[in-house]
């Protein structure tokens, strides 16, 4: 199992920001994936998750701004963030929805700043 994160950056408050994630090493369509969060001295939370039938769930400090997307074609998940706030500065990782801790890759650091 692989996670590749990627599409962080530095951006001021209220920009917006497209993760991608490119999954290998298992059946993609048949897993409920997610994607998690963690800001310096934080622990590593869930912040979106999607079903295999593409129902979401969103933490509520990002509903309304984040939306999570998967393409099973292209065994990739995707992380569409709207009006990013400083508080949303962290790295971000996909894997599962109930997450492998032998898989975790190396995120990508989203530092929202002015």
């Amino acid at each position: 199992v692989q996670f590749v994160e990627s599409g962080g950056g530095l951006v001021q408050p209220g920009e917006s920001l497209r993760l991608s994630c490119a999954a290998s090493g298992f059946i993609f369509s048949m897993s409920a994936m997610g994607w998690y969060r963690q800001a310096p001295g934080g622990q590593r939370d869930l912040v979106a998750s999607i079903g295999t039938g593409k129902y979401a769930n969103y933490a509520d400090s990002v509903k309304g701004r984040f939306t999570i997307s998967r393409d099973n074609a292209r065994n990739a998940v995707y992380l569409q963030m709207n009006s990013l706030k400083p508080e949303d500065t962290a790295v971000y990782y996909c894997n599962f929805r109930s997450p492998d801790s032998t898989a975790w890759g190396q995120g990508t650091q989203v530092t929202v700043s002015s």
